[in-house]
């Protein structure tokens, strides 16, 4: 149970930073990619809140659904993009009213269960890449590189392909939803820690263990897929990219 759980806790430490990496580098040159072919400020961000629609949507009502189970009036839906004023671009947003910091970690996180939920069930259950990951992580590349090729026979491959890369690139909790976290974090790591040396019983501490390690094992499952998704992506979308800028004179683009 000790070498699972900590084989676990590694493999989710190794897979969320480069999942940060990959998607950073993606939403900011699916926006360039868009950019250069619109020409059109407006029509690019339109053009990319199109694209990930499905995840925006599943992002969004993940927060409206958790915040009216726990109670908390909701004040305001959109899942029409913003451009902020540091640059960035929001892609919705649920506006609730202000509770505790338990409550509110709770509807911050919503997207990122949600969405591991979602990616898992598609990347393991429709497109069969348990079989994938299974194999490499046996060492048996051959049989891994097999299942490879089983997965791009699927007849739905691009259909939930798409939805998967959508979710997948939309599901990470946004600055905002992760503003009540370290409080939250921290009383946790107090009552751990008091339970801890205080002690708490045989019976509580194994189903504490089961629960932990079945949702850790979902989030890096579903972590790991969407980097195999992003692996795939990141190649064609720099590609269309730089034929892109082939047309840009001088590499300067001038948009509306």
């Amino acid at each position: 149970m000790t070498k699972t759980y900590m084989e676990l806790w590694l493999w989710l430490i190794i897979t969320a930073p480069v999942l940060l990496v990959l998607q950073n580098w993606i939403s900011r040159h699916t926006q360039t990619v868009f950019l250069l072919l619109t020409r059109h400020t407006g029509m690019a961000i339109l053009i990319n809140q199109i694209v990930f629609l499905p995840g925006v949507v599943l992002h969004e009502m993940s927060h409206l659904v958790v915040a009216r189970l726990l109670g908390v009036p909701t004040m305001g839906f959109s899942v029409w993009p913003k451009k902020q004023s540091d640059g960035s671009l929001r892609l919705g947003y649920v506006h609730t009213k202000k509770v505790d910091f338990v409550r509110e970690s709770l509807i911050g996180v919503a997207p990122l269960i949600f969405g591991c939920a979602a990616v898992a069930a598609i990347g393991l259950k429709l497109l069969d890449l348990d079989d994938v990951g299974i194999a490499l992580l046996r060492g048996d590349f051959l049989n891994g590189f097999i299942n490879v090729l089983h997965v791009f026979r699927s007849a739905d491959l691009f259909i939930w392909g798409y939805v998967l890369f959508a979710l997948s690139n939309t599901m990470m909790p946004s600055s905002s939803d992760r503003r009540a976290w370290p409080v939250l974090g921290i009383l946790i790591l107090i009552v751990g820690l008091v339970l801890y040396y205080v002690g708490m019983p045989a019976i509580i501490q194994t189903a504490l263990s089961n629960v932990i390690i079945d949702a850790v094992r979902v989030i890096a499952t579903a972590f790991t897929v969407t980097i195999g998704v992003d692996i795939v992506v990141i190649p064609i979308l720099y590609s269309v990219e730089w034929i892109l800028w082939q047309f840009v004179p001088g590499n300067r683009l001038k948009v509306l």
